[in-house]
């Protein structure tokens, strides 16, 4: 009878195991659009040109940062774009307004299985709307509520050359004696770019108007998550203050009230998973940051700069940067204080900070993400050896002294009060703490949920091999064989673990591992690959402990 039912468990086992590699086949990965295989004269479809309506007074803020009330009948955008490619960078420049409409990162495949298929930031609405819009607003700008400038081009397609360090692309346009030129300037291996406007006044009066630069998006979802455990990343905006470096502006923020601060230097961005864009002003200058809601329900945040004066026959420059691409700690943080932290950590950033720091030099040694993970794992647990030991010899105690606690058991029956006081005293003589085998648990779990943070937002994980059937340690193990691993190994050490005297608190403990194992089948590969190293070494540890610990008690 045994022999049946051991059969028709294992059974059971392999037909739920095929069921669920089955079910990660079928829905585990995103599909792609359609588009995406699609190419247009040997552009991917995803930048071929879709123009869209936009509502010019929508777009484009007054002079003191606010939205506009008056609202111009939509307009649509220009029928080709100007395409520009980087090393780095594969985006389009509409010109009209000469707002970056589309943009691809090369570098960055949308899906590991589809490497010719790049991870696309801004969308002129093919998949979602996501644009990088500036301009020049005032009374003889050239953006106004009723309709954006349209810029000239000497060129429809810009490449940066092999041996070329340097890419710059200039936009014109001429109204009223007022000759202006929009400047791009890209830069080799770089994700942020300069944007600025040159305004050569030759009207015979004088001048004046703003720079603005703003982000604008809708609310689809965030197409970079890879986050299947409930836990999801941070969509929405952000910006710098003096009093917060690093302060989010939710969309339901922006859908209750909008945001309008006085702000010298910083940023405003809008962040998801493993990517931000940002705009970067000049640090000495003073804007007027602001957030609103356009008459299509797309969010925008954005700056307006100080009034700019050009008298006749003179010119002026202005204009900030835009970062467009990973969250690469080390560029975002030489691009403006506090930027870093749109890598958001959580609460235990001050944990995952040092963790990250640690794992990234052991990586420039290894230069594998998998190893590198293990050899973080063994560090932390040489961290940690003088707590777990103290802890495990407490559980070895309480193993040793378990037919004694059975003994009580018995004798005492069912009588609590007496059992719980002989216990009391049973352990006092011992010198056990029946909490010390909580402590490792304990102490770990602030160091488990920072890594969490840390290989969940780290972009340098994204898409990262481990060995065999490891390619991305980002998400989960497309065989599940990590997790039952995981929850293998917490059922052998769950055996050098004393039993519990409460028969139900056996009964759920013997659960445990099954319960994680389950838990952990849709977590990061890297995590998981953590959490197996980790119960390896403990359980080597707590068995030699243990041995030790029964050799001498069986002497005394």
């Amino acid at each position: 009878m045994d022999i049946q039912r051991s059969i028709l468990l294992v059974a059971l086992a392999i037909v739920s195991y095929l069921m669920v590699l089955q079910w990660n086949e079928d829905y585990g990965q995103a599909a792609l659009p359609a588009s995406a295989s699609a190419t247009v004269g040997g552009t991917p479809a995803a930048l071929a040109d879709t123009p869209i309506a936009s509502n010019a007074g929508d777009d484009v803020p007054t002079a003191t940062g606010e939205a506009n009330t008056q609202l111009a009948a939509p307009v649509a955008v220009s029928d080709e774009l100007i395409r520009v490619r980087t090393d780095v960078l594969d985006l389009a420049i509409d010109p009209k307004g000469g707002d970056i409409v589309q943009l691809t990162l090369p570098k960055y495949p949308r899906r590991q299985d589809r490497p010719e298929v790049p991870f696309q930031l801004f969308d002129n609405g093919g998949e979602r709307i996501y644009l990088a819009q500036s301009g020049l607003i005032g009374s003889n700008a050239p953006d106004k509520s009723s309709g954006r400038a349209l810029w000239n081009s000497a060129q429809r397609s810009y490449t940066l050359a092999d041996g070329q360090d340097q890419l710059v692309v200039e936009l014109t346009y001429a109204e009223s004696g007022v000759n202006y030129v929009k400047r791009f300037t890209f830069e080799r291996g770089q994700y942020d770019l300069g944007v600025t406007y040159k305004i050569d006044n030759q009207s015979g009066q004088a001048w004046s108007g703003n720079f603005y630069a703003q982000l604008k998006r809708d609310n689809s979802a965030d197409p970079s998550s890879t986050t299947a455990t409930g836990t999801a990343t941070y969509l929405g905006a952000a910006m710098w203050t003096a009093n917060e470096p690093y302060k989010k502006v939710k969309m339901g923020d922006m859908d209750e009230k909008s945001l309008r601060e006085t702000v010298q230097g910083g940023w405003v961005a809008w962040l998801q998973h493993y990517f931000v864009t940002a705009w970067v002003p000049s640090k000495d200058s003073t804007n007027t940051v602001q957030t609103r809601k356009d008459g299509q329900g797309n969010y925008i945040i954005g700056f307006t700069g100080p009034q700019l004066s050009v008298a006749s026959g003179a010119s002026v420059e202005t204009g900030a940067t835009l970062y467009a691409g990973p969250k690469i700690q080390d560029h975002l943080k030489a691009l403006s204080p506090g930027l870093e932290l749109t890598v958001d950590y959580g609460i235990l950033w001050f944990i995952a900070q040092p963790i990250f720091w640690l794992l990234q030099h052991i990586h420039s040694l290894l230069g594998n993400w998998g190893w590198s993970i293990i050899v973080l794992t063994i560090i932390i647990k040489l961290a940690f050896f003088p707590l777990s030991a103290a802890s495990y010899k407490s559980m070895a105690r309480m193993r040793a002294v378990s037919p004694k606690l059975q003994a009580l058991k018995e004798q005492h029956g069912d009588d609590r009060q007496k059992m719980s006081q002989a216990m009391m005293e049973l352990y006092k003589k011992e010198k056990i703490n029946p909490l010390g085998g909580c402590l490792p648990i304990l102490v770990q779990m602030p160091v488990f949920l920072a890594l969490y943070w840390t290989l969940l937002e780290s972009v340098e994980m994204r898409q990262a091999p481990w060995l065999l059937w490891i390619t991305d340690l980002s998400i989960k193990d497309p065989f599940f064989l990590l997790p039952i691993i995981m929850g293998a190994t917490m059922f052998i050490q769950q055996q050098l673990n004393p039993t519990p005297p409460d028969p139900m608190q056996a009964k759920v403990m013997k659960l445990m591992p099954i319960i994680f194992t389950f838990f952990f089948l849709w977590f990061p590969a890297g995590l998981v690959l953590y959490w197996v190293v980790n119960n390896c070494l403990s359980i080597a540890q707590q068995w030699y402990i243990t041995r030790r610990i029964e050799a001498a008690t069986a002497k005394a």
